[in-house]
This record gives structure tokens, C-alpha cells and sequence, in this order.
């Protein structure tokens, strides 16, 4: 049993890997700046939300952590020290500082998949610098590069299968050809939750699926599931930035500039780090047979 203080767990991944923890009778602290958004939470057992700020007194928030995952990312940035810097950047090298004088055993932290190989990238470059920081700071821990990450709660599957439900035809960036491979939530939080319970240290795993999909080939599957038909239609590059820059004036962008820049660039194992099948946790969760467990949910749309 562990006390495991967690940031970043309003999401689809930190709720399933605190269901999956507190099953297992570890004491967990729930860091957030928003209760209300963590309420959801209170139905684990051993789980505790803890609110934090800046001017937090972390001796006492920290005392007798043994664990500290860091999953807070964001896709875009909207102000109000939401950027990339702050989240990727700055704020997971205080968390390893953190670690390090509070004695922390284990910090786990969520990066992403490609990110050396997407130098003109905002997000990419601060996810790196990210990292480069925590290792500066606390070389004992380990950083998890998961590829995209779907379930029924995702923002990925999703979006998609409700815009293809809505659009007669759905735009195809760089031909659709960009590589993912794409890993089940619960394949992700598997193998967080093997890191933890083994003690694996000092690492840098890439977690992916079983599948390499291209974006063309992700969207195919989805029309099946959902039983449509749709034109996917390839853009010339300078209409996708035109378009990229207005869906960016939005408050939830449906595609940014940057985003479109990381589409460039494929998203699968470079082979040059163990990814999670070497450590002993393959994802055993095939994306088709997943998804179709709750795209019925976009057939009569």
C-alpha cells in the first residue's frame, strides 16, 4: 500500500486510474484547484481532494507522499496562465523540485508520444523542456509517452464520431497519412499502475496500442462504426492554416496552427525507448472492438 498524490485527475485518465489504485487500498491525495470538479472522485474509497495554489504550503500537503503522478496537459492554450510553458514547462519541474525535498520515492509523469521529432511545435517543445527539467531535478523519475489515448470519455474518438455523424464530408490534414497508435485508456493506465506497484525508475516508456492507424484510416473505422458514409476530402496545405487559424479564435478550438504543425509528424514508438509491452504491460485492447462498445451512441445522429 502507497500514499499516492496525484495532479491532474479530473480527467478520463485520472479517474480510471484512481478507481484502478484505490481498489488496491492506497491512500490517495487528489491535488486540484477545483473541488467541484473532483466531486466525482468521492465515491473511491482512501481518496482525498486537496486544494492547491500557489501560495500552498506544500511541507504539509506532501507529508508522507511516496508516490507523485503528474498528469495535467492541455491541447491548446486560453490564457489565465493556461499556457504551454506554465503546464508543461514550468509547473512539473517545480513538482520534481518538490519530490526531491520532500522525499518522494517514485514521480511519474505523463509527457506525449513524438515529441523530439516536432521541433517547430509549441506543445512539443514544451513537453520536452518539461522533461529535460524533471530529469535536471529528480533523475529517479519515470516519464510515460502514451500516443493518442481513447476511451468513452476521450476528446478524440468522440469529437470525431460526432462530427462525422453531422458533416457530409470531413476534411483530411496531410492526406490523412499521419501514424498514431492509438492505446485504450485502461491499456494506459495499466501500465501506471505496473511503474507504481513494480517500483520501475529512472525510464522513459512509450506507451502505445497494439495498432499503427493512419488518421484516414482512424476516421474509416469510425464511419463503420457509426454506419455512415462520408467524403474525406484532402486540403492543400495553406486552406488547412486558414482554417486552423479560425477554428483557433474558438474557446474550445476544434484545430489550431500548432496542431496542425504536430499533424505532420507521426505518432508511434521511435524504437529508440522501451515502450510499455517491454516492461510487461502489453495493450491488449483492440481500438475497433473498443470503440464499438460505445459508438451505437453516434448511429442515429
Amino acid at each position: 500500500m502507497h500514499t499516492i498524490s496525484i495532479f491532474g485527475c479530473s480527467g478520463f485518465i485520472g479517474t480510471e486510474l484512481i478507481g484502478q489504485l484505490a481498489k488496491k487500498n492506497n491512500k490517495i491525495n487528489v491535488f486540484t484547484r477545483n473541488k467541484t470538479k473532483a466531486n466525482h472522485l468521492k465515491v473511491f474509497p482512501n481518496v482525498k481532494l486537496v486544494s492547491f495554489s500557489e501560495n500552498s504550503n506544500f511541507n504539509q500537503l506532501l507529508a508522507g507522499t511516496d508516490v507523485l503522478i503528474n498528469l495535467i496537459g492541455i491541447l491548446y492554450e486560453s490564457g489565465k496562465g493556461n499556457t504551454f510553458k506554465n503546464i508543461h514547462s514550468i509547473f512539473p519541474s517545480i513538482l520534481s523540485k518538490l519530490c526531491k525535498e520532500y522525499k518522494v520515492q517514485q514521480f511519474i509523469h505523463l509527457s506525449a508520444l513524438g515529441i523530439n521529432d516536432a521541433p517547430d511545435s509549441e506543445y512539443a517543445k514544451s513537453k520536452l523542456d518539461g522533461e529535460l527539467n524533471i530529469q535536471k531535478n529528480f533523475p529517479l523519475a519515470t516519464i510515460l509517452r502514451p500516443s493518442v489515448v481513447y476511451s468513452v470519455d476521450d476528446n478524440f474518438t468522440t469529437s470525431f464520431m460526432t462530427l462525422l455523424s453531422r458533416l457530409p464530408f470531413f476534411p483530411l490534414y496531410y492526406n490523412g497519412s499521419t501514424k498514431f497508435a492509438p492505446i485504450h485508456c485502461s491499456d494506459l493506465t495499466d501500465t501506471i499502475y505496473h511503474v507504481v506497484s513494480k517500483n520501475i525508475y529512472s525510464k522513459i516508456i512509450e506507451c502505445v496500442g497494439p495498432d499503427i492507424l493512419s488518421l484516414k484510416e482512424i476516421l474509416k473505422k469510425l464511419l463503420h462504426l457509426i454506419d455512415k458514409k462520408r467524403l474525406l476530402v484532402p486540403l492543400p496545405l495553406f486552406v488547412a492554416t486558414m482554417s486552423a487559424k479560425f477554428f483557433q479564435l474558438f474557446p474550445k478550438p476544434l484545430l489550431t496552427i500548432d496542431q496542425l504543425t504536430l499533424l505532420k509528424y507521426d505518432n508511434v514508438p521511435s524504437g529508440k525507448y522501451q515502450t510499455n509491452a517491454d516492461i510487461g504491460v502489453p495493450s491488449t485492447r483492440v481500438f475497433d472492438n473498443e470503440v464499438e462498445k460505445y459508438s451505437y451512441m453516434w448511429r442515429e445522429i
